[in-house]
């Protein structure tokens, strides 16, 4: 039996991927081993200290020859991890002895569609990059969205195609039609005449027309008033609120992640599709 050394420590994104998460709700213990060593380039003998067991026994259960199934041992195992609370939950294991600093404000272990909380939009930048530059299908639902996919230096402009023949990347952008009543009440409630909001949306609108040569691009616009900034790269969506005194970059943002049974991401999808059923297309 080993002696424990000091907790791997994974980056906080590993445990937020998908096929992490799905190993964990298995208890697949084997795949979970083999994630850590590729995120933390844990090698086996490092990960037996850690996890309190011999390298023999860590062998056996990367290469599907051994099972985990007693409660003690999973318990070492996330320990030995420094597993945060929400991957805990889902492994079927109680609340860690100790908190995961610089996380949520709240506990996030009953619900794990919810996989991390950003205090705005740009503490979340670069994960919502770094997951637009992989993606095959991107989603915007915004008010102008210049600072998300319009202007040369928003979030997400650099992260699309930019020559003919690129990837195949679809993606749909919704923004507020500018001659709906709607976009008047927004205007007022941030402070900004109806005229300016508007030609920030045709803005955009001419912005995100230069990019049909490189990507399989749709745009619409909806008429409702807008509560939901939503940026949905494949199964990850990243959810900000609109509200009166505040625009969508400066909310909370909601990293959520799509679950074989939350309701979460079902749902704001879904959302989504509606909006654009009822919207129209003008790219």
């Amino acid at each position: 039996m080993g002696t424990a050394l000091e907790p791997i420590e994974l980056p906080d994104w590993a445990w937020e991927r998908a096929e992490v998460r799905q190993a964990l709700r298995e208890r697949d213990i084997g795949a979970v081993f083999r994630y850590v060593q590729q995120y933390a380039g844990a090698s086996q003998a490092r990960i037996a200290t850690a996890a309190g067991m011999t390298q023999a026994r860590v062998n056996e259960i990367i290469n599907g020859r051994r099972e985990v199934t007693k409660l003690d041992v999973y318990e070492r195992i996330a320990d030995g991890l420094h597993m945060p609370d929400d991957a805990r939950h889902l492994l079927g294991l109680a609340v860690g002895r100790e908190k995961r600093s610089g996380g949520a404000a709240f506990d996030l272990a009953a619900f794990p569609e919810v996989v991390r909380v950003y205090a705005t939009q740009h503490s979340a930048a670069q994960e919502i990059q770094q997951q637009a530059r992989g993606a095959q299908e991107l989603d915007v639902l915004a008010v102008r969205g210049l600072g998300l996919i319009g202007l040369n230096d928003s979030l997400l402009r650099a992260c699309l195609p930019r020559e003919q023949g690129g990837k195949g990347l679809r993606v749909r952008v919704a923004l507020l039609d500018p001659d709906s009543p709607a976009l008047a009440r927004r205007a007022a409630e941030i402070g900004e005449s109806s005229e300016s909001l508007a030609g920030g949306v045709r803005l955009a609108e001419a912005r995100l027309r230069e990019l049909a040569d490189t990507c399989d691009i749709a745009v619409w616009r909806y008429r409702m008033l807008p509560t939901w900034r939503i940026i949905r790269t494949d199964s990850t969506l990243f959810v900000g609120a609109f509200d009166a005194g505040w625009e969508g970059h400066e909310s909370a943002t909601y990293k959520v992640t799509e679950t074989p049974h939350g309701p979460l991401f079902r749902g704001f999808r879904r959302m989504f599709e509606a909006v654009v059923d009822s919207a129209r297309r003008t790219i």
